[in-house]
């Protein structure tokens, strides 16, 4: 007797998926992640339905999101930053949650990356360490520094990494000061302060807060003459002097590998926590020629993109 394969598109099923992010429908990371999907035959329209259009959601917009979307009981939700992951989380134990977050076991989000534990599971961004390449790579790309700042999200980075981050500085002889932000309209005074306290560079950390706000950060910095390193590459590409991690969109993509498992019957305790295999450097020579500041030719000769 014929039995069909496990894990499988059940023939004539349409599959719901809900969403809680702080990223527009049609930007190109979401548009990656539908595209993604549409490979592996779920296609919105067809046999995907999106439950709940919880696109560019604040953080004011949580707890209405949250009510909007568990009702309608998807067979999963795409949810990120973390703020809003423990939300859905204490809201549900059993639709499977599909995070991005920094670091997920860190977080508590997760038992480990092999065994998540519990409905999420996820992308581990590798934050920590990639803030420490980053402020390395900064130091290159402005060898003269001796005072370097740091654009902090108080709401997510522990005191034990800032700690990590200044020690390293310090075995280099630059002296690391750290300026905290928790909401957008603290950005721009946060960046004037270390400018004003002399700061030559400025290293942005991992944050969906800076993400979400990139082009203040990228327009500030460019008015203070100030370098700058971003988290993601496609930054960069926007006008951000250097950028150094995996690209924002090949990450929503293998996001969307992971719904693929779990609409095709894994349980989310079942699909192990992943990380970024790819990393991109990417420097802006037009943003350096218009801040007045020379990329030294050897790091440049590095990058995997260069923009002229």
């Amino acid at each position: 007797m014929w039995c069909p394969p496990l894990n499988a598109q059940e023939p004539g099923r349409t599959y719901r998926i809900g969403f809680l992010i702080p990223a527009a429908r049609e930007s190109p990371a979401v548009n990656g992640f539908f595209d993604e999907l549409r490979l592996h035959g779920f296609i919105e329209g067809q046999n995907l339905i999106v439950v709940f259009s919880g696109f560019n959601v604040s953080n004011e917009q949580i707890a209405k999101g949250v009510a909007e979307v568990i009702p309608a009981n998807p067979d999963v939700i795409v949810a990120s930053p973390e703020l809003y992951v423990r939300a859905l989380h204490s809201a549900t134990k059993t639709i499977p949650l599909v995070s991005m977050s920094e670091d997920l076991v860190r977080a508590g989000l997760a038992a480990s990356l092999a065994r998540p534990g519990s409905n999420v599971t996820g992308i581990s961004l590798l934050s920590p360490e990639l803030d420490g390449k980053r402020q390395g790579l900064l130091m290159e790309a402005v060898p003269q520094t001796r005072e370097m700042a740091a654009l902090v999200d108080s709401t997510i980075t522990p005191q034990h990494h800032l700690e990590a981050l200044r020690d390293a500085a310090l075995s280099r002889g630059v002296t690391l000061s750290f300026f905290m932000v928790a909401m957008p309209n603290e950005i721009a005074p946060a960046l004037d302060d270390a400018k004003a306290k002399g700061a030559d560079a400025i290293n942005v950390l991992a944050s969906p807060l800076f993400f979400v706000n990139r082009k203040q950060i990228i327009d500030q910095t460019a008015k203070l003459r100030l370098p700058a390193i971003y988290q993601w590459p496609e930054i960069a590409n926007e006008g951000g002097l250097l950028a150094y991690g995996p690209r924002f969109t090949l990450v929503y993509r293998q996001r969307a590998r992971q719904i693929v498992k779990i609409l095709n019957g894994v349980k989310a305790t079942d699909v192990p926590v992943e990380q970024p295999t790819n990393f991109d450097l990417v420097i802006n020579l037009k943003t350096a020629k218009s801040i007045g500041h020379e990329i030294p030719a050897e790091l440049v000769l590095r990058a995997d993109n260069v923009i002229e």
